[in-house]
């Protein structure tokens, strides 16, 4: 046994134990979650009319006195069955806002809807995928004594793909400055459709709210050089919201010319600093708008939701663009598994988050993501369901019961996370075999098909 490794040891020890199918029971139960949070307390249910217990549960009687929950942590990084869970739900509220379906009445799919693709400007040349990277007839250098151009054919995977091709040249305060505004520019992208929609209707723009409502949702992703670019659905709705359908005048193609137009016009000021000075950020000129039919022509409406779950799942290490945890030193900076550009944007993010004009802009807590500091995904209210939603009607149906009028008294305290090395070991088993199960149950499913 000594000889064995500590991870295996352990194992023994927890298979061992009397309580260990009551154990496996909990982590089948997160489907195998890498880092589930640990819970102590009792829920009880009573009759809300007599008072008469329904139903009684203490952790009293668990192993170790305590329950196993998910840690629900979207990165597939950190938890691959959260980060599935988490897609699911996010394909299904998004799904739900194009086709209806969760309290989302199905005439939503009529409606005019876009699918818009808005990037970051640009900061300097990179290099990128294509027949010739960048190629220059002229070739020349810049002042730094660097080649302008580059005329090799760089592979998709060629590690070199969004590098700049001159790091002195490269604007990486304007990369860092325009991540840490980038969700008040959208939100001022926004704003700014609405007043566009309102004008070209001939309303008054404060009261577009009384004639129309625009819903959406949106991802945030990292492109190859490091910089976020955004996925949003776009729906125009009646005042009401999903139950409530547009005005005459709120077609599809009056929606897309107000997001060209807006895209192009928004602006985002930053604060004046003696080092920097004022920034004016935009949009990039790479804009992407595609409307969304009914009639399945164009992008289908699973493949949009698709698209968007698939993006939610990524964090900032997984696509080379920071880190998923946050750096609390210099030296955290510089023994960050990444590239060197995105390390020059790291530190970048911390010395500008040492300048007391950017102090609201919290830089030095968001440098691992490189200054970009907004949700990945957001959505309107009336867009569609939550994930609120999602969790409860799981849960519900999880438990397979829904008692009327009943009262929930529950005390929970949280007393801990995470495996030992043998439960990380058993509970990564149990979570390859229900992916194994999974893929066999939909090979299945396309054979019958």
């Amino acid at each position: 046994m000594r000889r064995l490794p500590e991870a295996d040891r352990d194992a023994i020890r927890i298979a061992q134990d009397p309580h260990f199918s009551r154990w496996l029971e909990q982590i089948t139960a997160t489907g195998g979650c890498a880092h589930p949070v640990h819970l102590s307390g009792s829920t009880t249910t009573l009759d809300g009319t007599t008072g008469e217990i329904l139903r009684q549960y203490d952790t009293r009687d668990e192993p170790g006195e305590r329950l196993l929950v998910r840690c629900r942590n979207r990165r597939a990084t950190v938890c691959a069955p959260c980060s599935r869970l988490h897609a699911g739900d996010t394909f299904h509220l998004v799904r739900a806002g194009l086709l209806g379906g969760k309290n989302v009445p199905a005439t939503v799919r009529n409606r005019p809807r876009l699918f818009v693709t808005l990037t970051a400007p640009s900061f300097g040349p990179v290099h990128r995928t294509g027949e010739r990277c960048r190629p220059r007839r002229d070739g020349g250098t810049c002042a730094h004594g660097r080649r302008l151009g580059c005329a090799t054919e760089h592979t998709p995977t060629d590690p070199l793909i969004g590098q700049p091709l001159c790091p002195d040249c490269y604007d990486y305060t304007g990369h860092v400055l325009w991540h840490a505004h980038a969700s008040k520019l959208w939100d001022r992208f926004v704003i700014d459709v609405r007043r566009r929609l309102a004008s070209s209707a001939g309303l008054v723009q404060s009261r577009f709210a009384h004639h129309a409502r625009l819903s959406f949702a949106r991802v945030a992703e990292y492109q190859k050089r490091a910089a976020v670019h955004v996925h949003a659905v776009v729906r125009l709705d009646g005042p009401d919201g999903p139950a409530d359908e547009p005005p005459p005048w709120g077609t599809a193609d009056r929606l897309t010319d107000a997001v060209r137009a807006s895209a192009a016009r928004v602006l985002v000021r930053t604060s004046y600093s003696p080092a920097v000075g004022e920034l004016l950020l935009r949009w990039g000129t790479q804009l992407d708008v595609r409307p969304l039919y009914a009639d399945g022509d164009g992008p289908g409406d699973d493949a949009v939701a698709a698209y968007v779950a698939k993006y939610v799942t990524k964090g900032a290490s997984e696509t080379g663009a920071g880190t998923d945890h946050k750096v609390t030193t210099w030296d955290d900076i510089d023994t960050a598994p990444v590239s060197a550009h995105v390390r020059t944007l790291m530190r970048t993010c911390w010395r500008l988050g040492g300048l007391p004009e950017y102090a609201p802009l919290h830089l030095r807590t968001w440098t691992h993501t490189l200054g970009y500091r907004g949700h990945i995904l957001t959505k309107s209210r009336a867009y569609s369901t939550t994930y609120a939603a999602l969790r409860a009607e799981r849960a519900q149906h999880v438990g397979r019961a829904n008692i009327l009028d009943a009262i929930t008294d529950a005390h929970w305290r949280y007393v801990g996370s995470g495996h030992t090395p043998g439960a990380a070991l058993l509970a990564a088993g149990v979570a390859e075999d229900i992916a194994l199960n999974r893929e066999i149950a939909r090979e299945e499913r396309e054979v019958l098909r």
